[in-house]
């Protein structure tokens, strides 16, 4: 008996040893990564740089510009796969903590969108002071969230180009949409959803009349509550609308979207950006089919283990079939890889 749980310990043991080489291996990328530190009026500003392992003369730049929430420079290394791809094709990748993450100074709900638009100002015009980067092919990504800062920013910098996943048009809509579509996906009645949808209707009451974070409490209740900075947050975002920012945009433009997302309306914003940007050849959209608001596959979003053993032991294929494929012909498109 002891010397069959002995054999089985050591199966267990090579096992484990395999899969953890073989973990190491798959979250290796083939890229540079240096630490960056920024200054601003603002507070310091923490990231990486990620940098092709070889190249020659100068490399094109994308900028990461974050979604909603705490996120850090990596986004939890869910950003590497997408790094590493963009290595290959000649592009830097320069994304930032959140301020009061890593060691970003100041905090990120204390932020409106005309910040984060300076702040991405700021990432810009260090970017084009670094050696290795050629100031004419820098431009952006961004996701959810920031679908309300780079159609500003594109008023302000000359971007090369912008690729934008999950992007919203109206905080507001979108707040409703998402209340919807993820009750309806977890089963609740017409009826529930509605009282829900007046709730919430309550509570942009407050915010329309500059309402106190007490006064907020006092409607939503201490247990449902959002915290008095999230309060803050919204608002000073809520009236967030990217309709007439689009039309800034005078350079290529990737939309990407997910027929699966219940976070984000997908037909209005595909619709909206088709009607503002102009001419109508700059963008380019493409909706991948049975993918979520993350560009994850439903069946991945829908599965914290799927999800877990993916990006332990194949993270590049953590996204939907054709998210990296996408944004890497639109950038050889732009500027083919010699």
């Amino acid at each position: 008996m002891k010397k069959k749980w002995g054999i089985s310990l050591l199966i267990i043991l090579l096992l484990m040893g395999g899969a953890g080489t073989t973990i190491l291996l798959q979250n290796s990328f083939n890229m540079v990564q240096q630490a960056v530190e920024i200054d601003s009026p603002q507070g310091k500003l923490t990231g990486i740089l990620t940098l092709p392992q070889k190249y020659n003369g100068k490399v094109g730049l994308v900028l990461f510009i974050h979604g909603d929430g705490p996120i850090d420079a990596t986004h939890n290394d869910g950003y590497k796969p997408l790094w590493e791809r963009l290595a290959a094709l000649g592009y830097a990748s320069l994304s930032l903590d959140k301020r009061g993450i890593g060691g970003s100074e100041g905090s990120w709900l204390d932020q409106s969108m005309d910040d984060r638009v300076e702040e991405a100002r700021q990432a810009l015009a260090w970017a084009r002071k670094q050696p290795a980067i050629n100031a004419n092919r820098i431009g952006v990504w961004g996701a959810s969230q920031a679908g309300w800062v780079i159609p500003k920013l594109a008023g302000k910098e000359p971007l090369a180009f912008s690729i934008l996943v999950s992007p919203a048009i109206n905080w507001l809509t979108q707040g409703e949409y998402n209340t919807r579509s993820a009750m309806a996906k977890e089963g609740h009645s017409l009826n529930e959803i509605e009282q829900q949808v007046n709730e919430d209707n309550r509570i942009k009451a407050l915010l329309k009349t500059g309402s106190s974070y007490e006064q907020y409490v006092s409607v939503a209740g201490q247990k449902e509550a959002m915290s008095r900075e999230r309060w803050k947050f919204v608002s000073l975002n809520y009236t967030s609308d990217a309709t007439k920012d689009i039309a800034n945009f005078d350079s290529p433009v990737l939309l990407m979207l997910g027929d699966h997302d219940i976070n984000v309306d997908v037909k209005e914003t595909e619709a909206v950006y088709r009607e503002h940007v102009s001419p109508s050849e700059l963008l380019r959209v493409k909706v991948l089919p049975n993918t979520e608001h993350s560009m994850l596959s439903t069946s991945t979003a829908d599965s914290q283990a799927r999800a877990l053993l993916i990006s332990l032991f194949a993270p590049r294929n953590i996204t939907s079939k054709g998210y990296m494929e996408e944004i890497a012909d639109f950038l050889q498109s732009i500027s083919p890889t010699k």
